[in-house]
């Protein structure tokens, strides 16, 4: 794919056990997400069809699976369990993902996060 076309889906809120401490992660606080999946959208754009495109509500399902569905300590490890788990699912050809941890440190910072991007056949 040449194009650059790609699905964008931002500030999408999710509740994660995300944190270094047992007490944090226990919280299940909302983390935001900003994804970028990188597929050839041709094929939708003509003909106007969403079974030739990726359903947002099937992206949401994964988020949620992945984000609820175990513990993780750092930003880090969840966009990679994100990342993961959409090229997995979905035909991407990459994804970017950003995870942003609101108030990480009350009072001193609005978000802390990480971006990474993942590519289908890394080279």
């Amino acid at each position: 794919m040449k194009r650059g076309d790609a699905i964008l889906l931002e500030g999408v809120q999710i509740p994660a056990a995300l944190g270094v401490s047992a007490a944090e992660r226990r919280m299940r606080r909302p983390v935001l997400l900003d994804l970028v999946l990188e597929r050839d959208l041709a094929p939708a754009g003509r003909s106007d069809r969403i079974a030739d495109t990726i359903d947002y509500g099937e992206i949401y399902a994964v988020l949620e699976q992945v984000a609820s569905g175990r513990e993780h300590r750092l930003v880090e490890a969840l966009a990679e369990r994100i990342a993961a788990a959409l090229l997995a699912r979905f035909d991407f050809e990459a994804v970017t993902v950003s995870v942003r941890k609101p108030k990480p440190i009350a009072g001193v910072l609005e978000h802390a996060g990480v971006r990474v991007r993942r590519t289908r056949n890394p080279g």
